[in-house]
């Protein structure tokens, strides 16, 4: 038997690789479904089950296309009604893979079809659990994600305190948990950067599962302190219950070359947005107007998820060289199925082609500390339990992820100084007014850099004092 973790950073992400005897589950896919069917086939292995532990809002599974290419079966928990076929398993089934068995356990909370897979070795004994979003490391799953429920977040969370009571906690201490994310997911609130752990040290460690808990302080716990959801969540959990495109005509479409002027045509006719994925430091000193930076060197797809509203809008990329590809697939991660192509040669061959370039103005956090006074407007694009917990005194918190719906806060007569944790987040927000015609600079180094000038922060408060 073989057990594998396939864990995905910039997502959060983890999906699952089981084997035994020729035969192989995949739990949870991402929508590049190669490296799979690559697997399997090292082992020698056909791929039976692809196990879905509920309707993904975070990422688009590959569960569709991997069934497609390998002929497998879509295997969903109770009450989950796709519209694709499936086999949607009783509570309590057995599934046989070669020498094991995987046991389906329907888990209701995160969201009703939510289910969690325990896996029973080649001797019978409880090996693991692959808990999706019922179980994390040092949380449990939110449990606003569901779509188009008749039940409140307080009916959900009730749903989830019983499934771990009776369903999970019940099991053997020595069990390893397999959760669906790590730290970093907006499917919880606090989640372990760990991505494995032992039933039993959860049940030390996790606040959700501790001793003598009763079902309304879990309740008022879980629910308390939640943020709302990217606004791509509960698009994603459609697709993937609905169906969606196939991941290659998606990757065709996104990856085709556009020579400068092509690429200001689909610009113009299709008022597709562009999309710069350099790093931060390139796209400050030279960008094509009116273009947005999400960096792929950060929480990429999550951010465009984010910010961009329209699941169908048209995009085109501007990438590194060899780069490019992977702006659209990881775009296709979370839905955004609509690229129309790339820049072919980048900014040096828009250069070439004697085209306009703009620029971010910036100020080096010691510049700023000299310069600062009321008259300055200084917005801190980090999240508000960032700035609660300790901030620039003067400066005005301004999220990114809220940046569309708070536009009515700023003036365009005024020039705005931008700052977050590093940079990373101010160079979008900086990037985003700059298109809406705002005057902007953003402050290097963010507040890591602030904090140690002149300039008089509020003491540190621990967020979780701040719920």
């Amino acid at each position: 038997m073989k057990v594998e973790q396939i864990y995905t950073g910039c997502l959060a992400e983890a999906a699952y690789y089981i084997e035994s005897k020729g035969e192989a589950i995949i739990i949870d896919p991402l929508r590049e479904t190669d490296q799979y069917i690559e697997k399997a086939e090292g082992d020698g292995a056909k791929i039976k089950y692809v196990l879905e532990t509920h309707f993904h809002a975070d990422f688009v599974s590959g569960h569709l296309d991997l069934a497609k290419k390998t002929g497998a079966t879509i295997v969903f928990g109770p009450t989950a009604s796709p519209k694709y076929d499936v086999h949607v398993a009783t509570d309590g089934e057995i599934l046989e893979v070669g020498d094991i068995k995987i046991k389906v356990l329907h888990t209701p909370g995160h969201t009703m079809e939510s289910s969690c897979f325990l896996l029973i070795d080649e001797e019978g004994k409880e090996k693991a659990i692959f808990t999706g979003d019922t179980l994390f490391i040092g949380d449990v799953g939110r449990p606003d994600l569901a779509i188009k429920s008749n039940v409140t977040r307080e009916d959900l969370a009730g749903f989830l305190f019983d499934s771990l009571r009776n369903k999970v906690m019940t099991l053997p201490d020595e069990l390893t948990v397999y959760p669906g994310h790590g730290a970093g997911s907006a499917c919880g609130k606090n989640m372990s950067k760990e991505t494995t752990d032992t039933l039993g040290n959860q049940k030390n460690f996790n606040y959700a599962l501790r001793a003598n808990m009763t079902k309304e302080e879990f309740v008022k716990e879980v629910t308390t302190g939640l943020v709302d959801p990217p606004q791509y969540f509960p698009k994603n959990a459609m697709l993937n219950k609905l169906g969606y495109e196939s991941f290659e005509d998606v990757m065709e479409k996104g990856s085709t070359p556009l020579s400068p002027a092509k690429f200001e045509d689909v610009v113009n006719a299709e008022g597709a947005v562009m999309i710069d994925t350099r790093n931060k430091e390139a796209f400050r000193d030279g960008h094509i107007p009116n273009s947005i930076f999400v960096g792929l060197d950060g929480s990429y797809a999550v951010w465009v998820g984010t910010l961009i509203t329209d699941i169908n809008q048209p995009i085109v990329i501007i990438a590194d060289e060899g780069r490019e590809e992977e702006a659209v697939m990881r775009l296709s991660r979370v839905g955004y199925d609509n690229t129309l192509g790339y820049l072919e040669g980048g900014i040096e061959a828009w250069k070439n082609a004697g085209k306009e370039l703009s620029v971010i103005p910036q100020v080096s956090a010691e510049e700023m500390a000299e310069i600062f006074d009321d008259s300055l407007n200084v917005l801190d694009v980090r999240k508000k339990s960032e700035y609660d917990s300790e901030h620039v005194v003067g400066f005005e918190v301004f999220p990114l992820d809220l940046i569309n719906k708070n536009m009515n806060q700023i003036d365009k007569t005024k020039h705005y100084y931008l700052h977050c944790q590093s940079g990373y987040r101010s160079m979008i927000a900086a990037s985003i007014l700059a298109s809406r015609g705002y005057e902007v600079t953003d402050i290097a180094g963010g507040f890591e850099a602030l904090t140690k000038t002149s300039l008089e922060c509020t003491e540190y408060v621990c967020p979780s004092t701040l719920l």
